[in-house]
């Protein structure tokens, strides 16, 4: 038997070649919020929702022993997948364009934490995929 239960994801680290690059798509296009930075490590803290995104510069001290950063054929992760309110395609496919930036597909319904809702994919500036994923509909 486990002597605990799991609540949710505290967080979760990414490590980045460009940290500035990276901190903007998290909040300029992800609505994240800088929690905390610790520029000695080469570390910022996002605030997404109740959970943080870590991003860790590859060059710096807490990057370097992770090895070379991700690429097309080695990635940090699958994909991250953040629950948002409302979902509105049209409205995230605008708003992707404003940053230069396009959804991987059109919107798919997607098992989920929650249940079978709306997702769309897009991919950070260092490849990791990311998935934007809406309200389940009733009864999943």
């Amino acid at each position: 038997m486990v002597p605990f239960r799991v609540h949710h994801i505290d967080h979760l680290v990414l490590r980045v070649q460009d940290m500035a690059r990276s901190e903007r798509f998290y909040v300029d296009v992800l609505g994240c919020e800088v929690a905390r930075r610790r520029d000695e490590l080469g570390l910022v803290h996002l605030r997404a929702g109740t959970s943080l995104i870590d991003l860790v510069a590859v060059d710096g001290p807490l990057g370097r022993p992770g090895g070379a950063a991700a690429a097309a054929q080695a990635r940090n992760l699958d994909h991250l997948c953040l629950r948002i309110e409302p979902f509105d395609e049209a409205a995230l496919t605008a708003h992707l364009a404003r940053h230069g930036l396009a959804a991987d597909g059109s919107a798919q319904p997607r098992f989920g934490a929650d249940g079978v809702g709306p997702s769309i994919y897009l991919s950070d500036p260092d490849g990791n995929r990311v998935e934007l994923k809406g309200a389940p509909a009733a009864g999943t």
